[in-house]
């Protein structure tokens, strides 16, 4: 009887030992076969709009990934949250996505004052962040190794004003700029390259972003006799602005925004108050990096099945910073212990060309090659003006023979 007993038991220890082994496999295995990417976009308040946008980027670059087999055979899994358009929040997020969900990388982000907070908890935690959407020249100066970003302010601010120098030539320029860090670098980084141009700018007047009311701006404009007028604003900023100009009777020769302008949805909206606007665009569906026009039709294609709509220049913003992410993982050892370390060194030494730019970082995490092109809306279409080699019409100024 105690040989049958210790034999009963001996078999039931193994048969334990065995499904213990058997389940501490499969939970390694599916933690291994899983990498953990954090986004933090603002998916609510104000800057919701782009936020949503960065963030279908993001997706669809996740997901044409784990489409092809993931990385090393692993799946991404993208953990997104929603900084609700509050600096305060983002930096939670992304505490929460390093310290709790053992994310390997963030990315995502819409204006400085979220991407700040979010590349310092980086820092902090000595994790790579790949912004989608940043200008701010400032956050590249901070000593911070693990902040990275494809966009940068120069890449409007020289091709505005080599449009403005060479091609519009205007004597006298207002701009107006939203109380951004970005915007306001914008405002004065223009401001002084006119000047050394030659090109005098008399007024230069700054509003809250989600201003009421123009009409005491528009008035004290009428005082100047502009010739062009830039505008850091947004989309619901220009929207109002040129509602407001055509409701006062300002005679707008020509005007200029960077941000909001160069969308289907805006010329939607504005319709015939839309012909003849400037923009900057980095990547639409008809423009796009020389030599990428295979890869620019796959996106939209798999963009448009995905989403049901044609993509924008934000979409790609997300899209791109997600594959630079993406890119870098299939470089570096995944079973490494120092994979956050290992993953930020992959990311410093990109060289990656996509549609929207040929993405190389400088030693500060900025792209060395981000160059929009000056865009102006013509008969309800965006038409490429500037720089003559990537031009595809003329620009048509002044405007004031419009209908505007």
């Amino acid at each position: 009887m105690n040989l049958t007993k210790y034999l009963v038991l001996g078999f039931l220890v193994c048969i334990i030992g065995y499904l213990c082994a058997t389940f501490q496999g499969c939970v390694k295995k599916s933690s291994s076969e899983t990498i953990q990417i954090g986004e933090i976009d603002p998916l609510s308040g104000k800057l919701a709009k782009h936020g949503l946008e960065i963030h279908e980027g993001i997706v669809l670059a996740v997901e044409e990934i784990n489409a092809a087999g993931g990385i090393q055979g692993r799946e991404i899994k993208l953990i997104a949250r929603d900084d609700q358009s509050l600096p305060e929040v983002a930096f939670a997020n992304a505490q929460e996505l390093i310290q709790r969900e053992k994310v390997v990388a963030l990315t995502g982000g819409y204006v400085d004052t979220l991407v700040g907070t979010i590349s310092e908890a980086a820092r902090k935690n000595k994790t790579p962040y790949v912004a989608s959407a940043s200008l701010q020249e400032e956050l590249t100066k901070t000593n911070n190794p693990y902040f990275f970003r494809v966009s940068k302010l120069s890449g409007f601010v020289n091709p505005i004003v080599g449009f403005l120098t060479h091609e519009i030539k205007p004597s006298r320029i207002g701009i107006l700029y939203a109380s951004t860090p970005g915007s306001t670098e914008f405002a004065k980084k223009v401001r002084a390259l006119l000047k050394v141009n030659g090109i005098a700018v008399p007024f230069l007047e700054k509003f809250k972003p989600g201003i009421s009311d123009f009409s005491p701006l528009i008035f004290k404009m009428s005082n100047y006799d502009l010739d062009f007028i830039i505008s850091g604003g947004f989309l619901p900023d220009h929207i109002l602005f040129i509602r407001q100009v055509k409701e006062n009777n300002y005679r707008l020769k020509g005007y200029l925004g960077p941000w909001g302008i160069a969308y289907q949805s805006f010329i939607s909206q504005m319709k015939e108050d839309a012909e003849l606007l400037f923009s900057t665009c980095a990547w639409n569906p008809g423009i796009t990096l020389p030599g990428t026009e295979k890869k620019s039709r796959e996106f939209v294609e798999h963009f448009r099945k995905r989403f049901n709509k044609i993509p924008n220049t934000t979409n790609m913003h997300g899209y791109t910073s997600a594959l630079v992410i993406l890119d870098a993982l299939k470089r570096i050892d995944l079973n490494n212990k120092d994979l956050r370390e290992n993953l930020r060194k992959a990311i410093a030494s990109t060289d990656l060309v996509l549609p929207m730019e040929h993405v190389i970082f400088d030693d500060n995490g900025d792209p060395i090659d981000y160059n929009h092109v000056i865009i102006q809306i013509q008969k309800g279409r965006v038409v490429p003006v500037y720089p003559p080699e990537r031009a595809t019409g003329k620009p048509i100024y002044p405007m004031v023979d419009s209908k505007l």
